[in-house]
């Protein structure tokens, strides 16, 4: 890893009032350990279960206390940029993996590889232990993942003679076929998909294609776009233009816009993250009859790029191993499958994911989003240096002119390679 700060210092504004709210230490010198936990969840349900392991916690462990530091998301990475540079970081570190790498390569988190469990790193599947995973560096626990999903309006499929799919995964080819026959002129189209940011789900269901965009590591890392990264992008563009079977005006939404017309009736599937299908079944019209259908599937199979929300350890905390112990504790079976079904979102361990299964069984589609939870893969753009500035500044407008029809297959791939090499250079 880089010596600290080379980075990330470099964009450093030291707030004092950011630099007073956090930091570790002891409550006296014969009180018990402190440790400050910097927690981002927003959610009341997510925000109330994160406060009883807490609690759980603290009632077991007189001796190591866990103070929870309310943040939130909005602004967290520079907020953690002041934090590092002026010694003040949290003990323990709430976030996402695609966001860590660079603290981890500037020597901000600490290696965990020997504090973690054998028990908990073997209940964590390797694509998902991949991703939090640095030059052979474990540099957090992951706690909880999105997949992208289809969400289907029962009845409308179900009018148009479509049965309803059941198997383990369902084909791109069979979602395109359902979204042709459900369209109907102008009154119902068979899919409504939020692509005003296209980037995120395109790099995410691209290894179901055989896509991985890069290749290397941190400044080393090379970009392709070729069949593999290109099949989905213009899987789209087809069924946009040639079946005309996407609701146009869903393409420039965000999902949660686009959503509003799956309630209405004007789309009979919609393309979300798996976490939506906590807001459809309580935001959806009354009656509305819905089912989450299964696995999206490519010719290289259902995989879907891991990108989970993680906890790390403060190199610079007085006390790293009782941090880990902490998290060890946190993301425990029990409290990792109640966290995710208050957040609605998939558990980084089969224990959790199975114990979730069990308990909610198809309840609100849990058990076809539980069943992608084994389908995540390594995703080679959580490591690369100029990763965010190519996906804002290059991939996404060049994705949005494609789908608006200004550019073609071509130009979209030469924009791509080219914006990179320019960033690169």
């Amino acid at each position: 890893m880089k010596t600290r700060g080379v980075s990330i210092a470099a964009c450093l504004t030291i707030t004092t009032a950011l630099l007073a709210s956090c930091g570790s230490g002891d409550a006296a010198d014969d009180g018990p350990v402190t440790l400050k936990f910097q927690a981002l969840s927003d959610q009341p349900a997510a925000i109330a279960e994160t406060e009883s392991i807490v609690a759980d916690w603290n009632e077991e462990n007189p001796d190591v206390q866990v103070e929870i530091v309310p943040a939130g998301w909005d602004g967290v990475y520079d907020k953690l940029i002041t934090q590092f540079n002026g010694g003040a970081a949290p003990d323990i570190i709430h976030y996402e993996a695609a966001s860590i790498v660079s603290f981890a390569r500037d020597g901000y988190l600490a290696d965990l590889t020997d504090l973690m469990s054998d028990e908990r790193r073997a209940d964590i599947p390797e694509g998902i232990l991949d991703s939090v995973t640095v030059d052979e560096q474990l540099i957090a626990y992951p706690t909880e993942l999105q997949s992208y999903m289809v969400f289907a309006n029962r009845t409308l499929l179900e009018d148009a003679g479509v049965e309803i799919p059941t198997g383990d995964t369902m084909t791109w080819d069979e979602l395109r076929e359902i979204a042709r026959a459900t369209t109907d002129g102008d009154e119902v189209y068979g899919l409504g998909w939020g692509l005003s940011s296209p980037t995120a789900a395109f790099m995410s269901l691209a290894p179901g294609f055989g896509g991985t965009y890069f290749e290397g590591t941190g400044e080393d890392a090379t970009l392709t776009v070729d069949d593999g990264e290109m099949a989905l992008p213009e899987l789209v563009h087809d069924m946009a233009y040639e079946d005309e079977s996407i609701l146009p005006v869903t393409m420039t939404q965000s999902g949660s816009e686009a959503i509003a017309s799956f309630y209405a009736g004007q789309t009979a599937m919609t393309v979300q993250g798996s976490y939506q299908a906590a807001n459809i079944a309580k935001d959806a019209p009354k009656d509305f009859d819905w089912v989450a259908l299964p696995p999206l599937a490519g010719p290289e199979g259902p995989q879907q790029a891991a990108n989970p929300q993680t906890l790390s350890v403060n190199i610079d905390s007085e006390h790293v191993e009782e941090s880990a112990e902490f998290i060890e504790f946190f993301t425990q079976t029990e409290h990792l499958a109640a966290l995710n079904e208050a957040d609605a979102l998939i558990p980084a361990t089969t224990s959790a994911q199975e114990h979730l299964a069990e308990k909610l069984g198809d309840e609100n589609g849990w058990d076809t989003i539980l069943a992608s939870g084994q389908n995540f893969v390594s995703a080679p753009y959580l490591f690369v240096d100029s990763y965010a500035q190519w996906k804002d500044t290059v991939a996404t407008p060049a994705y949005q002119r494609y789908l608006a029809q200004e550019t073609d297959e071509t130009e979209l791939a030469d924009q791509l390679t080219n914006g990179w090499d320019e960033i690169t250079q």
